[in-house]
């Protein structure tokens, strides 16, 4: 309607006169008696150049030159011109009543069934199109050797011995395989933005992956999304919303076994455990000592979980045949709150953070005596272990002033290098003393301190409490008086200030653009985060800023290091490996999501993606492993590719605000349907009107999408297509009059989901949805099909504005928004809520390219009302008539403008057999309904569909390289509605889809991984641990003394990582004889013990120096919710503890340990040296700070204390 008043507005402004003819070449013009024919070449040429909106045309007056200037050739010249017009027209209108002595037709013309009906009556009885001689076509859309690929004209041709037959025209006359349409195809397809993406069996462009878990659809994982993942040994865990999950890594290569279904979205996953259901787990934190994982919970609780699940108590099996295990010990942690972060710190405490920056703190010794009850006496321990929380924020309280900011705890990281506990929230971060449990400072992520504390000068709060009570009332409530003033104040002015931080943060930052998004410490003490702009800044461990660097736009999602390597995820989906010093050491794309949680484990770093596939990489990657996993996977495809074929019928429909009757949808959608898997369908002119444009583009920018009319059409048709026993809708989406929906067949949907939708508007300053586009995307077989639904600019000499409409929508629709379903609330919610600022459902390229780019499979449809030109009305409805739609379409500004290369670059149609669908009579049947009014409108074919699918050329065969192939089996307008001035066209597409089959292709990963002798050593070179020794297996301290424990690597060629533990702690009784060993919770020291450093890298050749130290100061102390109760001097026996110094290379985290005994004394030291050994040797094993010796020049050192080792090394290193 909106395009009508246009039209009637410029007929207005211009007069009645008719629009002049616009001049240019012959082949624009209609035939004359006069006319001269172009060569084949010549003409090809002309047309490939042509273009509607070119500024220079060629006059009038040279159409008339045109023989003369190719009378060089005598025969043509004397050729008589009737014939030549006659030969003309009779080529291309079958009506056409003119027979010529010659023809010059070489081929029999190819016969393609106009409809649906005919079609299926020429399969019935075995009469289909006539094939190509087998010399001209090998298979499936596809020619065989006898034509050569002609790559000297700069576009995909084909041609015989003479240099005359070109791919072009054998698809336009022939179509590519028998039973389907001949195809245009437009230019300008194979470079920028328009080449299709690059698909492999092994993709070039980074190491080989192992699907643990292959990208489930979205719609499969209602309540099961994963949020978070930890590994451990063999074990890797995963917190879903439903519960947890577990693989165990030694299994990865097995299939399930018989009688067991996995759930929907699981069926190539490697083989996996589940708990019985719980609210959503939201972090995880490892317990090595107790053999349990701790879990925290959307509803507030801690869970803890035993990793050997074969003595776990299991529930009654499940509707897929396998049992879920049970928790172990939960308690409530925060109430009417979440556990948003979780950590076990370096001495064995739980810290947690929740809303509003609250921190708790569980001891160790609580948790170890609710440990140790039975089962049935669980629910006591947990009450008792909820009651002893310590709250860090209370304590850093003062006179009701808090020194942490109130936001939400989203991360912690325990520091066990230095013993710290670093939390934060999005823009600034506190540092605390794990041991102490005091508050070192708060800073900004810009490094800028906002509060450091000095523990040694700070008062007391309880201390300070007391000598209030001990005041007298009257200078009691003056006092209270003129410090709640004072107080009430000081508040008011924090809190303004803090107002005014966040703004001036917001103001200077950018809120989308250097807020935090993850933390990591590495193994060298240093501190990594990462910011929604991409950058990363490194820290040292006291919270001084060292550098910020960057290397992708993309908002930082997930970082995680191990060794000498730091791993960095990225919301576009690419995951970076740099050095520790920030050099980046390689990049490529992991998923197609965000990568929000990293971990590593065994040989492999894995990675979670949005989606909640699973994917594990070499710890090594990019190395040479690589390069010997991808020969041999990719010499294996055949083995793990799999076929699926699927047919698919598309629809537009400009239905001018009208609503069709039943009959009509039934002739359009419902006659069709029935042989297809999935419906797309676009309607364009749904609703339109100022006030309706202005209300939607006002909805748009709160969300909020749809209409009356629009919800009238998906019903609708939903009926039409029996939705709800044959079909399920997939999405749709709605932008003012536009509209796109997808269904798919009920046995088929669940291979069909992941459908997201989009919108551009391209109306009044790219504001107004009146002309745009509305798009969705489809995962369809694991390969991505989207959908756009166009409408352009109108008026017939508006080829350029059309032009840039399909640039514009092209280059900037992003799949941003979940699409409205039959099934919303599957489709639509994600389980991880990114930052509002990053792309929460898909991820967006980093290389700049848009997004359509990227799908397998692309379908543009819709009105986007290009014309016929240079061809009056009655010219038009006389070949329209006479059905010369060959003539027709050399008319066609679309055909015009994508032969120059200018719109639809790549893009293929399916030869026009029909007549044009725009103008018509509404309710006036056949094709004397075309426009008849005072304006007389050339009757055009304004409803196109237009596709490209995985081939780079027109010979391509389908495979994991080309994993789409598609042709056109229907290509047909229903001429029979009138509903609309608009008629109805439909296209059914015959595609072939190649996929990967996750689980044959792991299989054939651990044949390979087991059986290639060169692979093997290779791993075999990675699993090998350094040499380590150290200086001593006895340590006695006593009162505050420091000992030296010394760590040497006496590997000439890989660097040591080394980790500190307390395996156990005992007390000596009276008759001298040690308590039995017990562990803190992830084997943590005791308090009264410092360990600096307790995690380190240590070089070829050099040695580290590991401070041991005792702390009287240290007291023990119980706590009742939150509260400290009483402080009570720590037990003054004797006591000892064994130190693990666990050993791993920097390729995998197969460990040696050594140990480390180490005893405190509070008698004097020769009591503490009379044990059952000789004395002499417990003499030569304690080192104290007087025995520590220079093994090198400082110059050598790392981290201030490693030095050369000068012996040359006596054993064997790999």
């Amino acid at each position: 309607m909106e395009e009508r008043k246009e039209e009637e507005d410029a007929d207005a402004a211009g007069g009645k006169t008719s629009t002049p003819q616009r001049k240019g070449i012959s082949y624009s013009q209609p035939l004359g008696r006069d006319a001269a024919l172009f060569s084949s070449a010549a003409r090809r040429d002309a047309l490939r150049k042509h273009s509607f909106d070119d500024d220079t045309r060629v006059n009038a007056s040279s159409r008339d030159a045109t023989p003369a200037a190719d009378g060089q050739q005598n025969h043509r010249q004397q050729q008589p011109h009737h014939f030549l017009d006659g030969d003309a027209r009779a080529n291309s209108c079958p009506n056409y009543q003119y027979s010529p002595q010659t023809s010059f037709q070489q081929h029999p013309p190819h016969q393609h069934s106009s409809s649906i009906e005919e079609l299926r009556r020429l399969s019935s009885i075995n009469q289909l199109p006539p094939p190509i001689p087998s010399s001209q076509y090998h298979h499936a859309s596809s020619f065989g050797n006898a034509f050569s690929l002609d790559r000297s004209r700069g576009n995909s041709s084909v041609s015989d011995s003479d240099g005359s037959l070109t791919l072009e025209h054998v698809m336009s006359e022939y179509g590519g395989a028998p039973g389907t349409i001949p195809e245009f195809m437009g230019t300008g397809g194979g470079s920028g933005i328009f080449r299709v993406p690059v698909r492999a069996a092994m993709h070039p462009g980074r190491p080989p992956s192992l699907e643990l878990r292959p990208h489930p659809l979205r719609e499969s994982q209602a309540g099961s999304f994963l949020r978070t993942i930890v590994c451990f040994r063999s074990l890797l865990w995963a917190g879903q919303e439903s519960g947890l999950r577990v693989w165990n890594l030694n299994d990865m290569f097995k299939r399930w076994e018989p009688g067991v279904t996995p759930r929907r979205g699981d069926e190539e996953s490697a083989l996996f455990r589940e708990s019985c259901r719980t609210p959503p787990t939201l972090c995880l934190a490892v317990d090595a000592a107790n053999g349990l994982i701790w879990s925290g919970h959307k509803d507030g609780k801690i869970r803890s979980w035993k990793m050997d699940q074969s003595t776990s108590v299991d529930s009654a099996p499940d509707d897929g045949g396998y049992a879920r295990f049970r928790e172990n010990l939960s308690w409530l942690a925060h109430n009417r709150s979440p556990v948003l972060s979780m950590v076990i710190t370096s001495y064995g405490e739980i810290w947690t953070g929740s809303e509003n920056g609250v921190i708790k703190v569980w001891p160790t010794d609580a948790l170890q005596k609710a440990l140790s009850f039975t089962m049935d006496e669980r629910h006591m321990s947990s009450l008792g272990v909820e009651k002893s929380y310590i709250d860090l924020r209370s304590q850093v309280t003062v006179n009701g002033v808090c020194n942490l900011p109130a936001v939400d705890v989203k991360y912690m990281a325990s520091d066990h290098c230095r013993s710290k506990v670093w939390s934060g929230g999005t823009i600034s971060f506190a540092l605390w003393d794990s041991r102490t449990r005091d508050l070192l400072k708060v800073f900004g992520i810009d490094g800028q301190v906002e509060i450091q504390n000095d523990p040694s000068s700070a008062q007391d709060p309880y201390v300070e409490d007391e000598v209030k009570l001990k005041t007298s009332s009257s200078k009691k409530e003056k006092s209270q008086g003129s410090v709640g003033f004072f107080q009430r104040s000081r508040n008011a002015l924090m809190g303004a200030a803090d107002a005014v931080r966040r703004v001036a943060a917001k103001g200077t930052f950018g809120e989308d653009h250097r807020r935090t998004e993850a933390i990591a410490i590495s193994m060298d003490g240093t501190v990594w985060t990462g910011c929604t702009n991409g950058s990363l800044v490194q820290w040292d461990g006291n919270g001084n800023r060292l550098q910020e660097l960057q290397h992708n736009s993309s908002s930082v999602q997930s970082i995680s290091t191990y060794g000498p390597r730091l791993w960095v995820g990225y919301a576009s989906g690419k995951v970076q490996v740099m050095d520790l010093d920030g050099n980046l050491l390689g990049e490529w794309i992991a998923h197609s999501s965000p990568i929000i949680k990293m971990a590593i484990g065994g040989l492999y770093m894995f990675t979670l993606g949005l989606h909640g596939g699973i994917r594990a990489w070499h710890i090594r990657s990019p190395g040479p492993l690589d390069d010997l996993l991808r020969s041999e996977l990719a010499n294996r495809e055949l083995s793990y590719t799999n076929f699926e074929n699927l047919k698919i019928l598309a629809g537009t429909w400009n239905v001018g605000q009208e609503r069709a009757s039943p009959n009509s949808l039934m002739s359009w959608l419902g006659s069709a349907a029935s042989e297809v898997g999935l419906v797309v369908v676009g309607l364009q002119e749904v609703e339109m009107g100022a006030g309706f444009l202005a209300m939607s583009a006002a909805k748009e920018t709160v969300g909020i999408e749809g209409s009356a009319n629009g919800n009238w059409w998906l019903d609708t048709i939903g009926k039409t297509l029996d939705e709800g026993v044959s079909f399920q809708r997939v999405g749709s989406r709605q932008l003012a009059g536009l509209l796109v929906a997808a269904w798919a067949r009920k046995n088929l949907r669940p291979h069909i989901g992941d459908c997201d939708a989009a919108a551009v508007p391209c109306g009044f300053g790219r504001a107004i949805g009146n002309k745009g586009a509305v798009g969705l995307k489809l995962r369809v077989y694991n390969r991505v099909i989207c959908f756009v639904n166009c409408h352009f600019a109108a008026h017939l000499e508006a080829v350029s504005r059309r032009n840039a409409d399909f640039d514009h929508v092209y280059r900037t629709m992003a799949f941003s928004r979940p699409s409205s379903g039959l099934h919303g609330g599957a489709a639509g919610p994600t389980s991880v809520q990114l930052h509002r600022g990053v792309n929460a459902m898909t991820s967006q390229p980093d290389d700049g390219k848009p997004e359509l780019s990227d799908a397998d499979m692309l379908v543009f449809l819709g009105d986007f009302n290009y014309r016929l030109h240079g061809i009056s009305y009655d010219e038009a409805r006389d070949m329209v008539s006479q059905r010369c739609f060959d003539w027709l379409r050399e008319k066609d500004q679309l055909r015009a403008e994508m032969k120059a290369g200018k719109v639809f670059q790549g893009m293929r149609e399916g030869q026009i057999k029909f007549p044009p669908t725009y103008k018509f009579e509404r309710h006036q049947a056949g094709l004397a309904g075309y426009d008849s009014s005072e304006k007389k409108r050339i009757p055009a074919w304004c409803d196109r569909i237009l596709y490209r699918d995985s081939r780079s050329i027109s010979v391509a065969e389908c495979s994991l390289e080309c994993p789409i192939v598609s042709s056109i089996i229907l290509y047909e307008a229903c001429m029979d509605i009138t509903d609309s001035d608009h008629k109805p066209v439909r296209c059914i597409f015959s595609v072939e889809i190649a996929r990967r089959n996750e689980m044959i292709r792991r299989l054939e990963y651990g044949q390979i991984i087991t059986s290639n002798e060169k692979i093997r050593s290779l791993l075999e070179e990675y699993r090998a641990v350094p040499e380590t020794v150290v200086s001593t297996n006895n340590i006695i301290l006593q009162n505050q003394d420091i000992s030296i424990l010394r760590i040497t690597n006496k590997c000439e060629k890989y660097k040591a990582v080394f980790q500190i533990i307390c395996e156990g702690q005992s007390k000596i009784k009276q008759d001298r004889n040690a308590s039995q060993l017990s562990a803190r919770c992830a084997f943590g020291f005791p308090r009264w013990l410092e360990v600096n450093p307790a995690v380190g890298i240590i070089k070829p050749g050099q040695t580290i120096e590991v401070s041991v130290h005792h702390d009287d100061l240290c007291t023990e102390e119980e706590s009742v919710d939150g509260i400290p109760k009483n402080r009570s001097s720590e037990d003054a026996r004797d006591k000892e503890v064994v130190l693990l110094v666990d050993v791993t290379g920097t390729s995998s985290t197969d460990s040696k340990a050594h140990r480390v005994s180490l005893r405190h004394c509070f008698s004097s030291r020769s009591e503490c040296s009379d044990r059952k050994e000789p004395k002499r040797k417990s003499q030569a094993s304690h080192l104290h700070r007087s025995d520590v010796r220079d093994f090198g020049n400082s110059s050598n050192s790392v981290r201030g204390s490693v030095y050369d080792r000068k012996e040359p090394s006596h054993t064997r290193c790999p």
